[in-house]
């Protein structure tokens, strides 16, 4: 997954069942799907699920609490609406739901097949304190646009997530769907009858499928078949003007991954959202093993939004190397609705977002300058996140706090240790050996249908290299001791330069410099271990500071709120009193508001580098 962050202030971001037992099947029947969309009503689509014959007293249904990629808690199950189990003869029978997302058929040996309606996601974002990601979500606009992001229509039985789907569509005839789901077959004389096939559910979630008037193109890469499918409401951009961008960068892709593009197809799903109409406001993307989901506004300039593609579906194309190929058991066997994670989100989304701009610069689509300014970005956007926070227990424990409020940071920090690895690797293999190197002996030995043991990874990757790396994400990955990136960067004939750069009382850019405990919203304090900007260190604010008054108001999420937009209107000579809880011990800390400013870094050459640092520097930029 990638989050393309669009400037603006998000009050929101200052806040932050029952066991079942498994049911076994030697069923080969497949199970069919219908989904009806051309009888829209009131914004939602039927659906109509036929599971064949069960045999034992009662089954579970099921739509995902989550699904791979998203790292997030969605609950897709609330989108589901009147749904009824109906007999062989078309009589209703007891259904039983036990949570959002869960549905109990008792009498399970009398079933048929199951209808609900499915509302959309893009049109209720707002609706949501924190609405499902938009390139996750679902998209229902009657006669112009579906997005089908299967998980939010189709569910599946306990115990049957290993056989066989059967999906037909009904659509409108001047529709045209784009996906990497295999067809069983298609009625071209009657257009809008659709048929697809996927070997077991996994196959169904992963393959999302677009209709939408004809606006594709399809171009190859070597072995690899791409097709780029666009829906622009107002026909700002055709899929032909994004063309000869999208051919360059993934043609330099291509060339960058060598062998290790396993994938024969690749469908980009990009669906253009307005800003004026309720709409999807997540942009970004969602990695699939053989297709992404990219979603960005329609208004973006054709500069920004040719930049915006290729930051976007770079790093998802990357994807199909891990996690979608490399991975460990908890991914191969994800478990929908009680998922357990793994720990290894410095390699799935780091070392996606590192290779997105490493090969920019090795394939000279961008200057090594530029790619230094990326990386200095990256460390000063760490600096917003615990540094201190292990970054392995953060990846297992994502979905809950105070880790789900650090997984951003898999793109700055996650990309910074794969760039510190490359040069580790780089000097003690003499320049033979980098990440790229590494993650080709992880491809040969797992693959799509052979995981990795998530526990045993690192100890792999430490005997297959050398000790330094196990020291390396001894301390910096699995343990808590921040980077010292200039000294790797140092190795390089390259140092760090630092300089303040304006910001504002509250937030440096998007991510807050306070939060709200989530057990208590009303209890707001100073983020613990980032980078603080001058209004907070030139008050002697530290992190954990429980902010109780700031001039004489006392401090709840709604007087917060409101001194956040107070303080856009502050003058540089008002007097702050700031009254903080710290270590049991009441404080006032005084000063004045100023002008807010946060560290900025450059990358810079060091002067008079020698011949060794710049052999080293050029088989990491220049191999």
């Amino acid at each position: 997954m990638y989050k393309k962050i669009i400037p603006f202030l998000s009050l929101a971001l200052l806040l932050g069942c029952k066991s079942v037992s498994t049911v076994a099947t030697t069923s080969k029947d497949p199970v069919r799907v219908s989904i009806d969309l051309l009888q829209v009503e009131d914004d939602k689509v039927k659906v109509r699920v036929d599971p064949g014959p069960f045999t034992q007293d009662e089954v579970y249904f099921f739509l995902p609490k989550i699904v791979p990629g998203t790292y997030s808690e969605n609950d897709f199950g609330q989108f589901v609406q009147e749904l009824v189990a109906l007999d062989y003869r078309g009589n209703p029978l007891e259904v039983v739901q036990e949570d959002r997302n869960t549905w109990r058929i008792p009498n399970a040996g009398n079933l048929d097949l199951l209808e609900y309606f499915v509302n959309d996601t893009f049109d209720t974002e707002t609706e949501y304190e924190d609405p499902v990601f938009s390139p996750a979500g679902t998209n229902i606009l009657d006669g112009q646009n579906f997005l089908l992001n299967l998980h939010g229509f189709v569910g599946y039985f306990q115990g049957y997530e290993e056989v066989p789907y059967e999906l037909g569509i009904t659509s409108p005839a001047s529709l045209e769907p784009a996906t990497s789901l295999p067809r069983m077959a298609v009625d071209r004389e009657t257009k809008g009858n659709d048929r697809f096939l996927a070997r077991r559910y996994f196959e169904v979630i992963d393959n999302p499928i677009m209709y939408a008037k004809p606006n594709s193109v399809t171009f190859s890469l070597a072995d690899i078949e791409v097709t780029l499918s666009v829906y622009s409401p107002n026909a700002t951009y055709s899929a032909k003007d994004l063309q000869p961008k999208m051919e360059a960068m993934m043609k330099a892709q291509k060339e960058f991954l060598g062998t290790l593009s396993g994938t024969q197809t690749y469908t980009i799903l990009l669906y253009l959202s307005e800003f004026n109409n309720p709409d999807a406001t997540g942009y970004g993307a969602l990695e699939h093993h053989t297709s992404t989901v990219v979603v960005l506004p329609e208004m973006l300039p054709r500069p920004a939004m040719e930049e915006a593609m290729v930051d976007v579906v770079s790093h998802e194309f990357f994807h199909t190397l891990t996690p979608l190929s490399v991975h460990s058991k908890e991914i191969q066997y994800f478990d929908f609705n009680k998922p357990k994670m793994s720990m290894h989100l410095w390699m799935y989304e780091g070392t996606t977002e590192y290779f997105a701009n490493l090969f920019q610069v090795q394939q000279g689509l961008i200057t090594e300058s530029e790619f230094f300014d990326r990386m200095a970005k990256k460390i000063s956007n760490s600096k917003a996140y615990d540094d201190t926070m292990s970054f392995t227990e953060m990846s297992k424990n994502v979905l809950s706090s105070p880790y789900k409020e650090n997984y951003l940071n898999v793109y700055e920090k996650g990309a910074l240790i794969n760039m510190c690895l490359d040069i580790l690797l780089r000097e003690k293999s003499k320049g033979e050996k980098g990440v790229l190197w590494l993650m080709g002996e992880l491809a040969a030995k797992y693959n799509e249908n052979t995981p990795f043991e998530d526990a045993e990874l690192i100890g792999e990757i430490t005997a297959m290299t050398y000790p330094e790396v196990g020291e390396f994400f001894s301390k910096h990955v699995q343990g808590r001791e921040p980077i010292p990136y200039d000294d790797y960067l140092k190795k390089t004939g390259l140092k760090i330069e630092t300089s303040e750069a304006q910001a504002s009382y509250f937030f440096m850019g998007q991510i807050p410099y306070i939060d709200a405990d989530p057990s208590d919203l009303d209890t707001i304090f100073v983020q613990k271990g980032m980078e603080l900007n001058s209004f907070f260190r030139d008050l002697g604010a530290l992190g954990g500071d429980v902010i109780l008054k700031i001039n004489n108001t006392p401090i709840t999420i709604d007087s917060m709120r409101a001194i956040i937009g107070e303080s856009f209107t502050w003058d540089a000579d008002k007097d702050i009193r700031m009254t903080v809880l710290r270590d049991g011990n009441t404080l006032e800390l005084n000063g004045k508001a100023g002008i807010p400013t946060y560290t900025e870094r450059r990358i810079t050459e060091i002067e008079g580098v020698g011949q060794e640092a710049l052999s080293l520097r050029m088989s990491w930029l220049h191999p």
